[in-house]
């Protein structure tokens, strides 16, 4: 029934489904009936026969056997000399051409009529724009001006690296001499320090690019909030904080033989003689001594995490700046048995106590199961996935997980990777940065593994890429690929650390 009427529908229609119709469009006017109406009469007096399927019978059985709109017989009544299935002969089209060129030459003269109308028009029947509406244009106009200068003025200044030498240690007195520029840098820390309660958040913008050798060692403590802003409680802070340290030292280091934290002082007495294996300054006894003391004591006042596996090479920046202090000449070659007790004791409990504040801040990533460097991994590999996808493709395709290169990186914060001059240099902006060994390091990560892409690349193994990702050749780095590396990284930040969802798939 619902075939029939169907069938019945179709052929009360005067036009058939799907035909082609002619479209006028606002440039292009319908067809001059004068030039189609020969033509309509000579398509009229055209016999058309429609052709029929060889295989008609066959399509007949077709159509009775499904519920189909069309019919057979539908084409051969319709008159296909109908407007419907015109088309267009050479004298149609041309003229249709040359109307819509002339069409188009007159929109051209428009505007100029439109103008010339306009000034005629009397002043009394000109269309007075309202004071506000005169404003309105004048202020659209003055912030179309603006806009380009106020945009500019809400990028945050991305700080001046200086360049030093490539391979010169900041910390060695044979580094180059000073420029004019770091002299006028230096003169401004001075004077930060020297007031009488100094600028944090300005001596943070200042220490970003890197902080001058003869002033770090007290920009340090006071980054860490280890030593207050104001001056005249400086003393007394430095005094109490060490004898505090030295009181700890005399109640829980006797312990370290005891059953319960046998282990704990084994572990790290076996690490200290690895730390900087390389660096002749931690090779001496003395030293290790001192360094088996912080990271014990720490590790007992730390039950949550206890002492792991890394926390040791934590605690060589703090004992180098700190050492800078007392000492002109080469650092990592120094003897420190040339130096008083007073000395060494205020460069241990100063060292303890950074170190200490920089934990505070990554402790998860030492507790059980060390969650923290979970999670940062994880976000690493969400954040290459989004800004290098080749490279993440490139770590799929020979199924190597970030995990096993970059838990390193986030456990040592890349100190493994860098020598120890770079790591230095890499701690001045982490402490100048808001979360910097915590957050800004993961951006700091991403812009280190992209940093060698082609070498990445190259690589077309599982063993081959964690060979290269474990000794990435940067024994020759100085303070300007730190400084380029940190750029990168700012920028990263600034592109993703307030919008998460950007590296999230």
């Amino acid at each position: 029934m619902a075939a029939e009427n169907s069938k019945q529908f179709w052929k009360r229609s005067a036009k058939l489904p799907g035909s082609i119709q002619p479209v006028y469009g606002a440039q292009h006017p319908p067809l001059d009936p004068r030039l189609t109406k020969n033509f309509i009469k000579e398509r009229s007096k055209v016999s058309t026969v429609p052709l029929k399927n060889k295989k008609a019978s066959s399509f007949h059985e077709f159509a009775r056997n499904t519920s189909d709109a069309w019919d057979i017989g539908d084409d051969e009544e319709e008159d296909f000399s109908s407007p419907a299935f015109q088309t267009l002969n050479s004298k149609v089209a041309l003229a249709t051409a040359a109307q819509v060129l002339e069409n188009h030459s007159k929109l051209r003269v428009k505007p100029e009529r439109s103008q010339s109308t306009t000034s005629d028009v009397p002043a009394s029947y000109k269309v007075i724009k309202s004071s506000s509406d005169a404003q309105l244009s004048r202020n659209s106009s003055d912030s179309c001006l603006r806009n380009p200068l106020h945009k500019q003025q809400s990028l945050p200044l991305r700080p001046v690296i200086p360049l030093v030498a490539r391979i010169s240690d900041q910390n060695a007195s044979g580094a180059p001499p000073m420029t004019v520029r770091e002299k006028t840098r230096l003169e401004k820390f001075r004077q930060l320090l020297s007031s009488h309660n100094t600028d944090l958040d300005e001596l943070r913008k200042c220490s970003w690019p890197g902080v001058p050798r003869e002033v770090r060692p007290v920009t340090w403590r006071l980054l860490s909030g280890y030593l207050p802003a104001n001056t005249e409680r400086r003393k007394l802070t430095l005094q109490r904080k060490r004898e505090e340290y030295f009181g700890f030292i005399e109640q829980y280091y006797d312990s370290r033989n005891e059953e319960h934290h046998q282990d704990t002082y084994r572990q790290i007495h076996i690490d200290i003689p690895r730390t900087n294996p390389l660096i002749p300054l931690f090779q001496q006894p003395l030293v290790q001594e001192i360094f088996e003391r912080i990271l014990f004591i720490w590790a007992i006042r730390h039950p949550a995490s206890g002492y792991v596996q890394g926390i040791n090479d934590l605690v060589t920046p703090f004992f180098v700046v700190f050492l800078s202090e007392y000492v002109e000449e080469d650092v990592e070659n120094f003897d420190v048995t040339n130096l008083s007790q007073d000395m060494l004791r205020s460069i241990e409990a100063d060292s303890f106590w950074c170190m200490s504040k920089l934990l505070d801040g990554i402790q998860d990533n030492y507790t059980f199961a060390q969650p923290g460097i979970q999670k940062k991994v994880k976000a690493l590999e969400e954040l290459v996935s989004r800004i290098d996808e080749q490279v993440h493709n490139h770590f799929r395709r020979y199924e190597v997980e970030y995990l096993q290169f970059a838990f390193r990186w986030m456990n040592n914060l890349l100190m493994r990777e860098l020598p120890l001059r770079c790591t230095i240099r890499l701690w001045d902006t982490y402490q100048s940065e808001p979360e910097g060994f915590s957050h800004f390091h993961l951006y700091v990560c991403a812009a280190f593994l992209i940093k060698w892409r082609k070498e990445i690349l190259d690589e077309e193994d599982f063993q081959g890429l964690l060979m290269l990702l474990q000794n990435l050749p940067t024994i020759h780095w100085g303070n300007e690929e730190i400084g380029l590396l940190l750029a990168e990284a700012y920028r990263l930040k600034y592109m993703f650390a307030d919008a998460p969802n950007h590296y999230r798939r």
